[in-house]
């Protein structure tokens, strides 16, 4: 399901993300036929439409059964040891290759196809890496999809437990760490009076703004007033987020303006003065940027907050390198290189915080889900209950850092009101037991032939 939305794989989100695998492939020898996992069928970005069991050709007159047990028997095989027909209707996991088959493929499709000579790495060699990282996935998506509901927020947690304790240093040790260097950069801006590090001590003073911000927030998404907030103030992060970026513009489009006049103005001498100890400082700057840069690697795609730091630290890299540079280029090269490089600097710095509130803002719009998650939550909606024969719609898209499922199942018509509510009501409940979803809505049909039941947009 390919659309040309940007890749928010890594979008922010102030939770552990529920998807994070933790493949358990054991080796087990099967048989040579699989079943492949089917993409959601979808018209539209974030939505399913009409998904229901495909029904053998012998039984196309006959009454819908989920879970068969016909045909299962010659299958039982070559499924992993942990699924049976019970917690895997659909036999997923006989489609699932383990380690040896991957390379086996792999080794076969790119060794050259004249029946002898050596392996060659051709065409064929990345063709068979296509195919070898295909099947890693695919065994992926039938883990995620095994995988209950309960050991997916029971990971998430266990994951936010885990690295509480790194969480904080990270957090903390920023702000502690942004504040001094934010002392340092001002010194050495001031002493040497170069436009290049007044730039890189401008965004140095916002850094401790930034983390006063993030911890504000998240202190405020945690206490909420059901009665004036009755969804939550997930949402506050990422206008928090969005604020923050625009600031961090606003400052850069002020000093593009300073560097413009300088460079106006010009300069009667060939080079700027040279300022030795400001450059050390921006240099102890750089070197404790890239040790906070490579402590949050490993949180990044967990933690809203964590996320936002690393995307800081790693801006603060590009800007205090290029700025020593440009810096040290005009005192020892050029006058002009230093303003000019004031100038590059604030651009690149408004892009980069531009590009991050634009993803921001998609967050907020309502921006679909992943294509991992739609499939997630089909499937648990497809085998939450017997009496469910299909899908009608799905739809998962964004509230802010969060998520929002919608979904229209079917059932039988003659069912009563007490069983349809109460199948509707568990699998509401299931839903929002996965991490990052927000809110779940179940919808109850009696068939799929009828329009969509929400409009994309209206006119009053």
């Amino acid at each position: 399901m390919a659309h040309s939305s940007p890749d928010l794989s890594n979008s922010i989100t102030m939770h552990p993300h529920p998807f994070h695998l933790h493949p358990n492939r054991s080796e087990h020898t099967r048989s040579g036929n699989h079943t492949p996992i089917q993409s959601i069928p979808s018209t539209k970005p974030g939505s399913t439409t009409a998904f229901e069991a495909i029904i053998p050709r012998a039984e196309e007159n006959g009454p819908l059964s989920r879970h068969t047990t016909h045909g299962i028997n010659d299958l039982e095989d070559q499924r992993l040891p942990r699924y049976t027909r019970e917690n895997d209707p659909y036999q997923l996991s006989s489609a699932y290759k383990n380690e040896r088959e991957i390379r086996l493929i792999a080794a076969n499709t790119s060794r050259k196809r004249d029946g002898c000579g050596p392996i060659k790495f051709n065409g064929d060699a990345r063709k068979a890496r296509k195919i070898q990282k295909f099947y890693e996935t695919q065994n992926e998506n039938i883990e995620r999809m095994l995988k209950p509901v309960a050991d997916h927020r029971a990971e998430a947690k266990q994951e936010a437990g885990e690295d509480h304790l790194k969480f904080q240093i990270a957090v903390y040790g920023s702000f502690v760490a942004n504040i001094a260097l934010a002392a340092l950069q001002l010194y050495g801006a001031i002493s040497s009076g170069s436009l290049s590090l007044f730039t890189t001590m401008a965004d140095a003073i916002f850094d401790p703004m930034s983390n006063v911000t993030l911890i504000v927030t998240n202190r405020a998404v945690k206490r909420v007033d059901p009665n004036r907030f009755p969804s939550g103030k997930a949402r506050l992060e990422t206008v928090g987020n969005i604020v923050f970026c625009f600031l961090m513009t606003a400052v850069s489009f002020i000093l593009v303006a300073f560097s413009v006049r300088e460079l106006v103005q010009g300069n009667s001498a060939d080079t700027k003065s040279f300022h030795l100890p400001s450059v050390i400082a921006v240099a102890v700057a750089f070197t404790t940027k890239l040790v906070l840069f490579l402590y949050c690697w490993s949180l990044k795609d967990k933690y809203s907050q964590i996320n936002i730091l690393w995307q800081d630290h790693r801006n603060d890299l590009l800007i205090n390198g290029f700025g020593i540079l440009t810096s040290v280029g005009g005192s020892k090269l050029k006058w002009w290189i230093d303003p000019m490089g004031a100038i590059i600097l604030s651009c690149l710095i408004s892009v980069i915080w531009l590009r991050t509130a634009f993803s921001e803002f998609l967050l907020l719009v309502g921006v679909t889900a992943s294509v991992e998650i739609q499939q997630l939550i089909t499937y648990v909606c497809l085998t939450h209950s017997p009496e469910i024969e299909g899908i009608d719609t799905v739809r998962v898209y964004h509230s802010g850092p969060r998520l929002i499922a919608e979904v229209d199942i079917v059932m039988n018509a003659a069912s009563s009101l007490r069983d349809t509510h109460d199948v509707a009501e568990e699998l509401q409940i299931k839903l929002e037991d996965l991490p990052d979803i927000e809110r779940a809505y179940v919808h109850v049909d009696y068939e799929t032939t009828h329009k969509p039941e929400h409009a994309y947009k209206k006119d009053i």
